[in-house]
């Protein structure tokens, strides 16, 4: 089933940023830059999935005799609670989006609270007397399978494949590492210090690749009641003073260049700690899955992660494996963020012990992870035009 999209305008086949009023062509320097303009719309990324992985969209203009399903893409870089999308619509689509004849298309790669974004939506439509079905939201937050109007898609899946195409995947080869385990934070969070200062305090650090790449304050937006676990403040806050914590000689520009692998933390450990962006996304019950999955899936290797309740569930609904044979996995069924971090941390204890022999009995799950992120998305991308259409 085919996508049909309305452009405004279209330059070297991509289409124009809907709404945007900075101006820019493909395959400039400018054209990566309209997330910091105003309304902060950005290229669709759906589109450049699509190209990808051979699928192919419909793009129409809103001058021409528009199929039934037929949506007008809006992609966003965040969502502006201060911003009416639907004022800034150019007027001819308006009056098609007023009576029926599309809907508007949001494209939210983030992991926003879902049900936020629709009451805000929701509350603009009311105000200006739109249908109340006129749109819809892509969004990169799983709470959306349960938000009317909205579809949950993982877009870093697809974005990581497109970003790191020109890098093969690193070999599962069966010769001894140096390390037990990888855990990179480039930013600062204040849940991912307490959670750093709490590995190190266990001795799981001592033998890793690990970074914390910038410095900061315990903070009180902490998802992860640090005063409950005992000596765990005062952990913290000693590790923030003597952050920043290096384990390369890279930049932080050069660590967010996701085109860009570095081996070493993949062929030499056996296990990476993903420190996701969110270990709670954002009060919604959801999960929100980045690039930090997916780097140890295409490059090899066993994987915790640090982050939402049922992000290993997400997984699995893709069709990836968590090695629950070898690894103990309860921990992502716990919507507690404080006992759920304590679970996890008693996991990669128990993980520590005979790690090299876990690896190998996981070897073929490591393999089969690997195999999947490299195949062709199309499917992804049928089934969510399938959803969007109905």
């Amino acid at each position: 089933m085919k996508l049909n999209l309305v452009a405004d305008s279209t330059i070297k086949g991509k289409i124009y940023p809907s709404l945007a009023q900075h101006q820019a062509r493909p395959y400039t320097q400018a054209w990566r830059e309209f997330g910091s303009h105003f309304p902060y719309t950005i290229p669709l990324r759906l589109q450049e999935y699509c190209d990808q992985h051979s699928v192919e969209i419909n793009i129409l203009s809103i001058t021409d005799l528009l199929p039934s399903n037929t949506f007008y893409p809006v992609g966003l870089s965040f969502f502006d609670f201060g911003i009416d999308y639907f004022t800034l619509l150019p007027p001819e689509v308006f009056r098609a989006v007023y009576h029926g004849r599309i809907r508007v298309l949001f494209y939210y790669h983030e992991g926003d609270n879902p049900a936020r974004i629709k009451q805000r939506l929701d509350t603009l439509v009311q105000q200006i007397r739109l249908p109340t079905d006129c749109y819809r939201v892509i969004s990169a937050n799983s709470a959306a399978v349960d938000v009317p109007g909205f579809v949950y898609f993982n877009d870093f899946e697809l974005w990581y494949y497109q970003r790191n195409l020109d890098q093969p995947a690193l070999p599962v080869h069966n010769q001894p590492r140096e390390r037990e385990f990888t855990v990179l934070n480039r930013l600062h969070k204040s849940w991912r210090a307490t959670a750093m200062a709490d590995l190190q305090r266990h001795g799981m650090l001592d033998n890793s690749y690990w970074s914390y790449c910038e410095t900061g304050s315990v903070g009180t937006d902490n998802p992860i009641e640090i005063d409950s676990i005992k000596g765990l403040r005062s952990a913290a806050a000693d590790f923030l003073a003597s952050a920043p914590y290096v384990s390369d000689e890279l930049d932080q520009h050069q660590r967010n260049d996701h085109s860009a692998t570095e081996s070493k933390y993949h062929v030499n450990s056996y296990c990476n700690i993903v420190m996701e962006t969110h270990f709670d996304a954002d009060q919604s019950g959801g999960t929100f899955l980045t690039e930090k999955t997916f780097k140890p899936i295409k490059h090899g290797q066993l994987f915790f992660i640090a982050g939402p309740a049922g992000s290993l569930q997400a997984l699995r609904d893709l069709g990836y494996r968590t090695f629950d044979s070898v690894l103990d996995n309860t921990y992502d069924r716990i919507a507690d963020n404080t006992k759920r971090w304590q679970r996890l941390c008693e996991a990669i204890q128990q993980a520590q012990h005979r790690l090299a022999e876990r690896f190998e009995a996981a070897r073929t799950d490591i393999e089969h992870n690997q195999q999947l992120f490299l195949a062709n998305k199309a499917d992804r991308l049928n089934t969510l035009f399938t959803k969007l259409n109905t």
